[in-house]
């Protein structure tokens, strides 16, 4: 999979973790492909399997791992689910807040899961600030965007972004700054519309970016090589990785 993102041209990509369980994981595919970087959270669809330990376990590994060959460049991915999981609202509340401390104590930016929160996602940011990140496959309305590039975010768009059905978010990536979009594949979710990603089967790849970014290139009407050239910008801005 590494090798084909890599004979696509996407030479880095973001790792993120969803459980403490598979910290370890995220660290060793991190080490063992060059251009893989880490991100460590607890997703809200986690939070029920997950306990105040963990939160402090969070806390320990960033402490271990912060100054290291492998320092994580962001918090994440953590948020806010009130489509899946919508009965824990206040658990995954109380670990979003938690999460958005710890991020501003070591002063990383986050990834955010926003699926059918949007509003209470910015509710907590204003609430407690961090350095910015990505707000993940954003479906929000353009007041809500123009809220969260206030707030120091990109913008992410992948999959739902190729459906033309999907009015709103391919508006949203056509007229929003291109200086706040990134791209994304949220592999192994979130299949473009090429690999059948609405049967709910399809399994997403990392090496689907650049036609993603052809995708985007065609709403916007420009080269897809300025395409690609700004969104990586953008990533690495958003994450404060060098370009």
């Amino acid at each position: 999979m590494v090798a084909a993102a890599r004979d696509a041209g996407v030479d880095r990509m973001l790792v993120p973790a969803v459980a403490i369980a598979n910290f370890a994981a995220v660290r060793s595919c991190c080490e063992r492909y060059a251009g893989c970087r880490p991100a460590y959270g607890i997703h809200p669809l986690y939070v029920g399997s997950s306990d105040e330990a963990d939160l402090r376990a969070l806390r320990r590994y960033l402490q271990a791992e912060i100054d290291g060959v492998l320092s994580p460049v962001a918090i994440g991915e953590i948020g806010l689910d009130f489509f899946e999981a919508a009965g824990n609202v206040d658990r995954q509340a109380h670990f979003m807040r938690e999460q958005l401390r710890i991020a501003a104590d070591f002063d990383l930016p986050v990834v955010l899961h926003v699926r059918r929160a949007v509003e209470a996602v910015l509710g907590q940011l204003r609430a407690i600030p961090v350095r910015g990140g990505i707000a993940h496959a954003f479906n929000g309305s353009r007041e809500q965007a123009e809220h969260f590039i206030k707030l120091g975010f990109c913008l992410g768009f992948g999959g739902a972004m190729t459906y033309s059905g999907s009015t709103r978010i391919r508006r949203l990536a056509a007229t929003l700054p291109i200086e706040s979009i990134v791209l994304e594949t949220d592999a192994p979710d979130i299949a473009p519309a090429w690999l059948g990603g609405d049967s709910g089967r399809a399994r997403n790849t990392p090496d689907q970016l650049l036609r993603i970014a052809a995708v985007l290139a065609e709403l916007r009407e420009m080269p897809v090589a300025d395409i690609i050239e700004a969104t990586a910008r953008n990533a690495c801005r958003c994450l404060y990785m060098t370009e």
